[in-house]
């Protein structure tokens, strides 16, 4: 029987997306041709004023599958029924997904076949509206004919957020709406009790459990600390409520409104009854909460590593067992691939000399705090079960899956002389998309690019006029886990020495069912326990005591503080250089690695909010909840500390090239998540770029190529194979089935080790009998190598720091599978390292022990022939099951990326690429 796509994190969400099959296609057809008659929105065709424009034609991007992400119920059924799309819903989609076939014959000026025109303006014959909204004299907004992206254009500050808010209603209010209601864990109550809406508010609302004046306190704060310009983002975000509100109220009275609210229960199709709430301020801090614990939060995870530690030592004893677990973990390893590669070193989160203040549980004692209580109906059902364990899981570990990739090259090394970048983050792939594509110009901004939705009142990675800036996940640690000792009950704990309560943080949701999710009725609560040290996440014993386990985050009641940063990104009077950039970025605590091009220079910075801990205290474990182990001046009523200064944080000016695909940021810069080896898929840009810079010459296109011919790699095959395959060919392969896996195995290799079809549109892979053989053998060699040695415990316990592998076809990252994003996670660093020991060559950083075969060349030989048969024995059903969307042995679909629907518009999923959802390429030609 085919399986469920396993789904974690955003995946989760169920809303209209899931409504095929709901009418039969006649009755439709009835309704459709009553819901034609409403008012559509008119506007009339104008010019639009290109502002200042220094990139001489030379910026593009692409964000698929379209800007329009709205949909009245018509266009909901008639996609439903038919397959048709609404205008500009899917029309990036196609370019997006034809660079994988297309970019090997790439030149400059083929680069918008895949990419769009992102010069600022439009031309006056692509104008395709142009709407003053709500009749406003002092805004404008723009689409042009080709993709629909708004061009925002005010003469005014407020009326230039005003048409910032409008054009983001237009292009995403469901999915505003949508993300409000999870930041605020009321998701099921308003887009239905599906077990998938369940995970998604559980996993969210357990890491920001805030009350309303939680929320107002972080808008409050952000204003008063940050002078005129915390007053200009007040004014810009009410502006941009403003214009939200009015589409709101605009799109109701006209009937245009997006279909979704009549299917999930809060329109009436017919008399129109029913409301759509207003956004209110507090809206966009719990619209950021969301974006900031799904990309921006680096760490955790300190109680699985004590888990893991524990079980190192049970199995080799104190010493032997902790310096296995060092050798594991990687904090520094030399053979890690860099973003700040000159030998420059940035001190973080380092092991230190004597640990002081450890709390390590009792081996056994630990179980996670529950969340959900006084559950009913399908609030209480074996699905639900089974997601709140995954969402909990995903709000524990560690393993963000940040992604995003990043390529910079300095202007010596062009072609041109001009820097050249491509970079954009790596977001996952929903319909409507969580980003959308705008350009804004007005009193002091300047900018287009791409934002989340409903927090556009800013581009947040783009370009200006003569410069571009993009991010990538950086996943330093900046969460720390305390042990409060509990006292008179297990709600109440020792602080400094006094019994204090907890502060108990509910919200309660109720739903029944509706066309757009039939599940039926169910309730429940959800409960945070809240300490000064952040809210109770486990709770365990310590030498015999019992205790609480907390989680403190830099940036937990701090999201919004962000806002002035971006602020600072898209004003033309503050970046003027790198160094303005770099200063600007410091004032986001979210944990990004920041990139920075001009005409002239290109630059780097790690963001982030990093806490100076208490000497002694060892980040990657818990520690005692007392005043010796807390962060520097810490102030518990507003969560703040002392923070390490600017020059601490990784940064660079006019290094030769950047890249940047989630790996370690510079030396003696230590990341919260496992992983950073010397296999790392930031290898597979690093080796391109290097090769570029060295030949000189470096064009746009030359760079998309290497991007794109790193996003069909398999990062096992480049990088690990090779050593595989002459630990197997040290003697003689006599066994047929072995001797016929090593000959496929080889011939993929010589052909590059990609996953690509065999001609564009095939949905066949080339060697695809060597994909599936290697999909199928890493799990088993990495289990043949390593659990003798290490122990079954010790091996499972790895695993929950690490996973063994992350092929396109798994389900993991923020989607599930289907998201495109691969190879972030696993263990191809040990096997590197393991096998490069076996065979005698010289490993920097090895492993504690050699592992395979006990460190015999024979038997690790014996050990991977007999994987690799079995391996080979699987057939394509057993490898690649299936889902909802794939049969089983569909090895191209099973890797495939498909567009999650978050609405009611659905889109065809397209060949897999390891890529950046939104991504720019540009190359400044002149500065101010």
């Amino acid at each position: 029987m085919p399986r469920r796509t396993s789904r974690t994190a955003l995946d989760r969400l169920r809303t209209p997306g899931r409504l095929t099959g709901f009418l039969k296609t006649a009755s439709i057809c009835v309704l459709i041709a009553g819901l034609l008659s409403p008012l559509a929105q008119t506007a009339s065709a104008a010019e639009a004023t290109a502002a200042n424009d220094y990139c001489g034609g030379q910026c593009s991007d692409i964000l698929p599958p379209g800007e329009n992400g709205n949909a009245t119920l018509a266009q909901v059924l008639l996609n439903q029924a038919f397959g048709t799309q609404p205008d500009h819903a899917e029309d990036q989609l196609g370019p997006y997904a034809n660079l994988a076939k297309g970019y090997s014959a790439l030149t400059n000026s083929t680069i918008n076949t895949f990419f769009n025109d992102a010069s600022f303006g439009v031309p006056s014959d692509q104008v395709a509206s142009t709407l003053s909204p709500a009749g406003r004299t002092d805004v404008k907004i723009v689409r042009d004919k080709k993709t629909g992206v708004p061009h925002i254009t005010g003469t005014t500050r407020y009326g230039t957020e005003f048409g910032a808010g409008y054009a983001a209603a237009q292009d995403r209010l469901w999915l505003m709406d949508v993300f409000r209601h999870v930041g605020r864990g009321q998701l099921t109550a308003f887009a239905g009790g599906a077990a998938s809406n369940q995970g998604l508010e559980q996993q969210f609302w357990r890491n920001a459990p805030y009350s309303e004046a939680d929320l107002q306190a972080q808008i409050d704060n952000a204003v008063a600390n940050n002078g005129a310009r915390g007053q200009q983002a007040l004014a810009d975000a009410n502006a941009y409520l403003a214009g939200i509100n009015s589409y709101i109220d605009a799109s109701d009275s006209g009937r245009y409104f997006p279909g979704e609210y009549v299917l999930t229960g809060h329109k009436d199709s017919v008399t129109n009854a029913g409301t759509i709430d207003h956004f209110k301020i507090t809206d966009l801090v719990a619209l950021a909460s969301v974006i900031g614990a799904l990309f921006g939060s680096g760490g955790g995870g300190e109680v699985n590593n004590a888990i893991s530690l524990m079980a190192a030592q049970e199995q080799y004893g104190v010493t032997k067992g902790t310096e296995v677990w060092e050798s594991f973990r990687e904090r520094n390893d030399p053979e890690a691939v860099l973003t700040v590669h000159n030998g420059e070193s940035f001190p973080y989160a380092a092991k230190p000399a004597n640990a002081q203040g450890e709390a390590l549980p009792d081996a056994g004692s630990v179980t996670t705090e529950p969340l959900v209580h006084d559950a009913t109906g399908t609030g209480a059902d074996q699905s639900a079960s089974a997601a709140s364990a995954t969402a909990t899981a995903n709000a524990l570990t560690s393993a963000k899956r940040g992604m995003s990739n990043a390529l910079v090259v300095s202007g010596k090394y062009t072609a041109g002389g001009h820097p050249v970048a491509v970079f954009g983050p790596q977001t996952g792939y929903f319909a409507p998309q969580l980003l959308m594509l705008q350009e804004i110009q007005g009193p002091g901004i300047s900018a287009r690019g791409a934002s989340f939705a409903g927090l556009s009142m800013y581009v947040e990675l783009g370009r200006g006029q003569d410069y571009s800036w993009s991010a990538t996940t950086s996943g330093q640690d900046i969460i720390d886990t305390y042990a409060v000792e509990l006292c008179q009950d297990d709600y109440h704990y020792l602080y400094h020495g006094t019994c204090t309560a907890m502060e108990k943080i509910e919200q309660k949701n109720s739903w029944a069912p509706t066309t757009a999710d039939g599940t039926a009725a169910g309730s429940y609560t959800m409960r945070v326990w809240r300490t000064k040290y952040g809210p109770v996440e486990y709770r365990a014993t310590v030498g015999g005591k019992k205790v609480a386990y907390t989680t403190l985050r830099s940036s937990y009641l701090h999201e919004a503080d962000s806002i002035i940063g971006f602020q600072m990104l898209n004003d033309p009077d503050y970046v003027k250089s790198p160094q303005t950039f770099q200063s600007a970025v410091q004032h986001i605590n979210y944990t990004f690695n920041w990139f920075y091009a001009d005409s002239t220079h290109t630059a780097y910075y790690n963001s982030g909010n990093n806490p100076v801990r208490a000497t002694g205290v060892d980040a990657e474990f818990p520690v005692w909840a007392q005043a010796a182990y807390e962060w520097k001046n810490w102030n518990p009523a507003t969560n703040t500390a002392d923070y390490t200064p600017a020059s601490a944080h990784p940064n660079s000016i006019d290094q030769d090239y950047y890249v940047s695909w989630n790996n370690k940021q510079a030396l003696d810069y230590a990341t919260a998540s496992w992983g950073d080896g010397s296999v790392h898929r930031g290898n597979l840009l690093e080796d391109r770029v290097k090769k570029l810079v060295a030949a000189g010459g470096v064009t746009r296109a030359s760079l998309v190529k290497a991007m794109a011919d790193a996003s069909l790699a398999d990062l096992r095959a480049e990088d690990v194979l090779p050593d595989l395959l002459k630990v197997v060919n040290s003697s003689t392969v006599t066994d047929a089935t072995a001797a016929a896996a090593v000959s496929k195995l080889q011939a993929w290799l010589t052909a590059g080790g990609k996953r690509t079809e065999t001609s564009a549109g095939s949905k066949k892979y080339a060697d695809a009998d060597a994909i599936r053989i290697l999909d199928a053998w890493w799990p088993l060699l990495a289990q043949g190598i390593f659990e003798p040695g290490l122990g079954t415990d010790l091996y499972t316990a790895f695993q929950a720091n690490l996973p063994v592998d992350e092929s396109p076809s798994a389900a993991h990252g923020p989607t599930g599978a289907h998201a495109g994003s691969s190879f972030q996670y696993g263990w191809w660093s040990y096997v590197d390292k393991d096998v490069r020991a076996v065979l005698g060559e010289s490993v920097r950083g090895p492993l504690a022990d050699k592992y395979c075969g006990g460190g015999s060349l024979s038997a690790c030989r014996d050990i991977l022939i007999s994987t690799l048969k079995t391996a080979a024995g699987k057939t394509a059903a057993q490898v690649y099951p299936g889902d909802d969307l794939c049969s089983a042995g569909d090895q191209w679909c099973a890797d495939s990326i498909v567009q999650r629907t978050l609405g009611g518009i659905k889109h065809y999923n397209i060949s897999w690429q390891n890529r950046p959802t939104f991504q720019q390429v540009v190359e400044f030609t002149s500065h101010r």
